[in-house]
């Protein structure tokens, strides 16, 4: 499988294979184009790879714009697909119903922030949430090692984090800093998780976070720090992301379908692939696949068109994927 990242810009993804194809699509023509999220462009990049095996002549784009800029794009009807680490913004979804916008919100996989260092860090051996909310909420006076523990070495600690656009960054000043896009604003940013892998990597006296799938393709070059939300510290793992015990910095992540596009049998015939292969493909480019319930009721919601937004509303919080998703069936 080919990985590469085009941060702002689309990545056409037109492999033609002697592999055997479905008779059925061989003919089938149409355009599927998608944006948004670096880390769920790991898997939007499978599967458009293998879609592609069985309908060659469909031309699937696939962007990196993060999942903000994805979401300006699919509001403004540039895409059909947005790919999103979060779910939709209370401000997005406005901007959705101001423009007449009707979606289906489809969870994929689930992915686990992984807090890293550099592989030759020989001091760091877990991180509570309090210390990562000391290092990384706005105003923080932490600019030694030594300012997270006496212990540790004096030395300056350099950041590294997904920009502003980006649904990890969201995600991840909101569960630790108390707000989404909290953040103190000093710390080198990048929309390309592989710009953050080579910086960390390169830097004795570095931190940062990103997508845990990113961090298993460059486990070799990194060093993983556990989380500690108070039970002890977890590292992110298969087991600790889906049973939750990796916290607060677990989470699902979602593909965004436009219901207008779904009449459209490139894009149809695209989706119901892509959910149908997202456990394996998921797993194969590191993240965690949801249950085979969870991906039964994403085919029922785009067979029967049931648009909005179940994971952006609060009375889902604290329950399990499948009950989130049986409100709406």
């Amino acid at each position: 499988m080919k990985k590469f990242l085009v941060p702002g810009l689309l990545v056409t993804l037109v492999f033609f294979s002697g592999i055997a194809k479905a008779q059925s699509d061989q003919k089938l023509r149409g355009t599927v184009k998608i944006d948004g999220s670096s880390n769920v462009f790991l898997i939007t990049e499978a599967v458009a790879e293998e879609f592609l095996h069985e309908a060659p002549r469909v031309r699937v784009t696939v962007g990196i714009s993060g999942t903000g800029g994805g979401f300006k794009k699919f509001l403004a009807g540039e895409t059909d697909i947005s790919d999103a680490s979060r779910p939709i913004k209370s401000k997005e979804l406005s901007v959705a119903k101001e423009k007449g916008i009707e979606f289906i919100e489809l969870p994929v996989a689930y992915d686990g922030l992984s807090v890293v260092v550099n592989a030759q860090n020989d001091f760091v051996d877990y991180l509570t949430v309090e210390e990562l909310r000391k290092i990384w909420q706005p105003g923080s006076s932490v600019k030694l090692w030594s300012d997270v523990r006496p212990a540790w070495p004096a030395k300056p600690i350099r950041l590294y984090g997904p920009g502003t656009d980006s649904g990890t960054f969201d995600y991840f000043t909101k569960v630790i800093n108390g707000k989404a896009q909290a953040s103190r604003p000093d710390y080198t940013a990048s929309a390309d998780p592989n710009v953050l892998v080579q910086g960390v990597a390169g830097d004795k006296n570095s931190l940062g976070y990103l997508g845990h799938a990113y961090y298993k393709e460059n486990k070799n070059k990194l060093k993983l720090v556990p989380v500690d939300a108070g039970t002890g510290p977890v590292a992110p793992s298969a087991i600790t992301i889906n049973d939750g015990s990796y916290k607060p910095l677990s989470r699902p992540i979602f593909i965004y379908v436009r219901t207008k596009s779904l009449s459209r049998v490139a894009v149809q015939k695209f989706v119901h692939f892509y959910i149908k292969n997202a456990g394996q493909l998921a797993k194969e480019v590191g993240f965690v696949p949801l249950s085979d319930t969870v991906y039964s009721f994403a085919q029922e919601m785009v067979t029967n068109k049931i648009a909005g937004s179940i994971f952006s509303k609060k009375e889902i919080e604290g329950k399990s994927m499948e009950d989130a998703l049986r409100t709406v069936r």
